[in-house]
C-alpha cells in the first residue's frame, strides 16, 4: 500500500497556498477550513480542522497551518506590513 502524502506550499502574493495530494496539484486553500474540506473531498474523509493541524504526513512549505498571507512571517504569528507604494 503506497503511503499517502499533502504538500502545501507558501501563500501566494495574491492569497492562497497550492495543495498537492499524492503526487498531484487539487486546489488552492485560503485557510485551514478549507484545506480540510478540500482533503475531505480528494478522500481523505472524517477530518477536522485540529487533525488536518496536526497530521504528520501534511508537508508545510512556508508556514505551518496558521499562516495563510504572503505578508505573513512563519516564524511568529505576526503579520507584515506591505511597503507604503505612495
Amino acid at each position: 500500500m503506497t503511503e499517502r502524502s499533502v504538500i502545501v506550499y507558501p501563500p501566494t502574493k495574491l492569497g492562497g497556498r497550492l495543495v498537492w495530494v499524492d503526487g498531484r496539484p487539487v486546489g488552492t486553500v485560503r485557510g485551514l477550513r478549507a484545506l480540510t474540506e478540500l482533503l475531505n473531498a480528494a478522500g481523505w474523509e472524517g477530518l477536522d480542522e485540529v487533525d488536518v493541524a496536526e497530521l504528520p504526513v501534511i508537508e508545510w512549505h512556508g508556514g505551518g497551518p496558521e499562516v495563510w498571507s504572503a505578508w505573513a512571517d512563519p516564524w511568529s504569528a505576526s503579520v507584515r506590513r506591505q511597503p507604503d507604494l505612495r
